[in-house]
């Protein structure tokens, strides 16, 4: 009996680590990406920022956190059930404002933010030419955008209803930086380390609004 219970907590002790190690690493994944977009979008104290197609809101509370509470930060989603999920961190968190987004459109105030962010998101966005122009009015003049995307690997499907010249699973960085400044935006900073960039081609881009 002794040795059964023995070998019980040493199989629950093993399944703990397999349970709690990957998820201690997306934590650990998550505050690296924020520290470094903290950096790059220059967020302080009083910062409006924004994140479009925010998912659990890792990266949004990240944000609130350093915008403080004289800061706002908007954040985004198309899924109603997703949007619920951040509609209850912005009752959490009086800093924060849900609001719901479309294909096209991110429904955020004209030039209301200093900064936005997007996560593995602008690879599928079905409209992007739209969906640029959305973001360009959002951003104030100076405003900072900042994309993080993957290149497309081989043998990866295309998304369902975005451009078919993303060649798989991804968005060549070429073509994300002549979309976004035939919107007209400028390019500021190209990081080809980011964070994931060991698992996956992984980029961030950060473009300018520019000033009047």
């Amino acid at each position: 009996m002794v040795h059964m219970r023995r070998r019980l907590f040493i199989i629950a002790l093993a399944l703990s680590v397999f349970i709690v190690v990957p998820c201690r690493a997306e934590e650990d994944t998550y505050q690296e990406e924020a520290d470094r977009l903290a950096r790059l979008l220059n967020w302080h104290e009083g910062s409006v920022v924004a994140e479009i197609g925010a998912g659990r809101g890792e990266l949004t509370l990240a944000a609130a956190k350093c915008v403080g509470t004289n800061g706002r930060v908007y954040t985004t989603e198309l899924d109603a059930k997703a949007l619920a999920n951040l509609e209850g961190l912005a009752v959490k968190n009086k800093n924060i404002t849900a609001r719901q987004a479309t294909e096209t459109e991110t429904n955020l105030p004209v030039e209301s933010c200093d900064s936005i962010f997007m996560r593995f998101v602008y690879h599928h966005l079905t409209k992007p030419t739209k969906t640029d122009a959305s973001l360009f009015r959002s951003l104030k003049p100076g405003g900072l955008l900042a994309v993080i995307d993957e290149e497309p690997r081989s043998g990866t499907l295309v998304p369902d209803g975005v451009p078919k010249n993303r060649d798989g699973h991804g968005v060549p960085k070429r073509i994300l930086i002549s979309e976004l400044t035939a919107a007209g935006f400028e390019i500021a900073t190209v990081c080809n380390d980011w964070p994931l960039h060991d698992v996956i081609q992984s980029y961030c881009v950060v473009f300018r609004k520019p000033s009047r």
